[in-house]
């Protein structure tokens, strides 16, 4: 690893040997460059970010049975059983991440005998204090489409294969 300062290079062997150069030591306090240092430069998040925050926390709801339709849970049941395959916690999330703002449209399954009011409520409120606590970025909307309902006696599509 290597410095260059003014034009000639500085190893970090050198400065161990010789100590750091203390005429560029400021007081506390001070920095160089001026500004604050969370203006110099720029974050930028990814949607898949965002869709992964947003599904662990609608994943977090009493109720939320599963995220997704019933064709992408199938192929995500699939994918999971595959050696070296990952769950896929951002399945049944759509985000779409701006500069400072964040819109997110979740599908959802709900599990038999619950408020779909309730759930909805509570899962778009535990979306919104994820992504922004985590992000800092707002979010203007969580659109939750309700897909399925998750009736006591379904067998479920993730469940183990009884095959061997």
């Amino acid at each position: 690893m290597s410095d260059i300062t003014d034009g000639g290079s500085t190893r970090a062997a050198d400065l161990e040997k010789t100590g750091p150069d203390t005429s560029a030591r400021r007081g506390p306090g001070v920095r160089r460059g001026g500004g604050d240092a969370a203006t110099r430069g720029r974050t930028t998040i990814a949607d898949g970010v965002v869709e992964k925050i947003a599904g662990m926390a609608a994943r977090d709801v009493f109720g939320v049975h599963a995220m997704g339709s019933g064709l992408s849970r199938t192929f995500g049941a699939v994918r999971d059983r595959v050696p070296g395959g990952t769950k896929s916690v951002a399945r049944g999330v759509k985000a779409e991440v701006g500069e400072v703002q964040t819109a997110l449209d979740l599908e959802i399954v709900v599990t038999y005998g619950v408020s779909i009011g309730d759930v909805a409520r509570a899962v778009r409120e535990n979306v919104i204090a994820a992504v922004e606590r985590m992000t800092g970025l707002e979010v203007v909307e969580v659109n939750i489409a309700v897909s399925d309902v998750k009736l006591p006696e379904e067998e479920d599509e993730e469940s183990e294969s009884r095959l061997q």
